[in-house]
């Protein structure tokens, strides 16, 4: 995991677009973050795998190698939050950024304060993701090992591959088994930013946790939906 540096918070911004990248440049280097800008995909890989930074912000038609296969390059060496920033709005674009292990998808075109909202919650969550477990040893429960030093879940010994997102929102609901959680509390404690009817981003990760949990033969629990309510984690074959 990339080191917390000492001072401003560092952010790599990839945009090939001259004027958005000038000003999402300007209004975050004015806001406090360091921020580094290029417009090449091929040099922003370059850039966050011999650099450390708190956040990247990447932008999914790049020139030189496209967003998402930049993703794909970078998760295989890197942690590094990512945050996808696109004009394509179709529901299989989100879909793909969060597979390939996105940390946050912001469709254009978006406020500035939205951006730095964005960016201020990923921190606040890597910032807990950092801190020491209140328990080092991994918690079983229900067929699942939990292990917060990895931010991971095990079934059978198989890893289920969930991003840090992720894992907070299955711990969380794990540890409010059979209680239904609220779509604005879910926002506030594990995303850490304010609910909004438009951000489809927990909707994204609860998909995201169901089919890895699957993936890994998983069947004991499941996340299920309570509409106009919001999750839960409950057995299977227990009605909500």
């Amino acid at each position: 995991m990339t080191p917390v540096p000492v001072g401003q918070p560092r952010i790599l911004s990839i945009e090939d677009d001259p004027v958005l990248g000038a000003y999402v440049h300007e209004h975050l280097g004015r806001s406090g973050f360091q921020v580094t800008w290029c417009q090449n995909g091929k040099d922003g890989l370059n850039i966050a795998r011999h650099q450390p930074f708190d956040v990247v912000l990447m932008d999914i038609l790049l020139p030189g190698l496209d967003g998402l296969n930049l993703l794909t390059q970078l998760r295989q060496s890197h942690s590094t939050p990512v945050l996808l920033m696109s004009a394509l709005g179709a529901e299989a674009d989100r879909i793909s950024g969060f597979r390939l292990g996105a940390d946050d998808y912001l469709p254009k075109p978006f406020s500035m304060a939205e951006l730095h909202v964005r960016i201020e919650a990923i921190l606040r969550r890597v910032a807990l993701d950092r801190r020491p477990p209140a328990v080092a040893v991994p918690v079983a429960a229900g067929g699942l090992r939990f292990d917060d030093e990895q931010c991971e879940v095990f079934y059978r010994e198989h890893p289920a591959g969930l991003t840090r997102s992720e894992y907070r929102l299955l711990e969380t609901l794990h540890r409010n088994d059979e209680e239904v959680l609220s779509k604005a509390f879910l926002y506030q404690h594990v995303l850490q930013r304010g609910y909004a009817a438009h951000d489809r981003s927990l909707d994204m990760h609860i998909s995201q946790i169901r089919r890895k949990l699957k993936a890994i033969g998983y069947t004991e629990r499941e996340v299920r939906t309570v509409w106009g309510k919001g999750y839960v984690l409950s057995a299977v074959d227990e009605s909500v």
